[in-house]
């Protein structure tokens, strides 16, 4: 299913936005060594009920996952890259570590996912892997416009990954939002330009580059849910979710300067 947004719908995505941009905010700030997991989660489920919003996490049970997933934001340390299930670990300095968020609010859903390195040690591969899902997010940001196709957004994403030495998985990637979390049309991390579907007003977009150090193959933890490095290098994720305008993009889980 694809949606097209009405503007009433438009506003009510932009409010969803700013809420998971309030909350990821709070969470990277609270976010210290020796923080648990499993707080985090207690965190992120205490400000989505303040909020009037439910998750989009706590009852979602895709065919790849084992059971619903049952907690409302995702936690990946290190090694670990995508749908990181919280679990009992104080974090340690140097941690690189990843929440992806994604609740819905009126009706309608947004998703963003941020890296940082906790503590006050990191290191060159950590800040370079972080900056380049950054910056190939931007760039799939500035390739969303009205006329383009979802393989102008994957070349866009995928050319940044590539560049920096990324080799780029396609399991995963971005997808479709509105009503529901995940949607059609997939936006795979890299593509042809100029192939598929046709970006028009109204369509919500969750962007999501993500990249593993020395490999593009993932491996699932016992939990049934974290996909993590299969050599056990080090991974990030970057994503927003954005609305396609008359005049591009509006990235709607930016910080509040990206969304005036």
């Amino acid at each position: 299913m694809i949606e097209i947004l009405a503007p009433a719908e438009l506003n009510r995505a932009r409010d969803t936005g700013a809420l998971v941009a309030e909350i990821l905010r709070t969470l990277r700030d609270r976010a210290t060594v020796g923080t648990n997991l499993l707080t985090i989660d207690a965190w992120a489920r205490g400000m989505t009920i303040e909020s009037g919003a439910t998750s989009c996490y706590v009852d979602y049970e895709p065919s790849f996952g084992r059971g619903p997933f049952g907690h409302h934001i995702c936690t990946a340390v290190n090694d670990a890259v995508l749908h990181g299930k919280p679990h009992d670990y104080a974090l340690a300095d140097g941690d690189l570590l990843t929440l992806d968020l994604a609740v819905s609010l009126r009706g309608i859903a947004a998703d963003a996912a941020i890296s940082f390195v906790v503590g006050e040690t990191t290191s060159p591969e950590s800040v370079a892997l972080i900056d380049t899902t950054e910056r190939a997010l931007a760039a799939g940001i500035a390739a969303a416009r009205p006329g383009a196709r979802i393989g102008d957004l994957s070349h866009a994403i995928g050319s940044v990954l590539r560049e920096a030495g990324y080799s780029v998985n396609t399991e995963f990637g971005g997808h479709g939002i509105g009503s529901t979390m995940h949607q059609d049309p997939h936006i795979p991390n890299t593509g042809r330009p100029g192939r598929g579907y046709l970006l028009r007003p109204g369509l919500l977009l969750a962007l999501e580059p993500w990249a593993m150090v020395g490999t593009d193959r993932l491996v699932t933890d016992a939990d049934g849910w974290t996909l993590r490095s299969a050599t056990g290098g080090r991974a990030a994720h970057s994503e927003h979710t954005i609305a396609i305008t008359d005049d591009g993009a509006e990235v709607l889980t930016g910080p509040p300067s990206a969304r005036d």
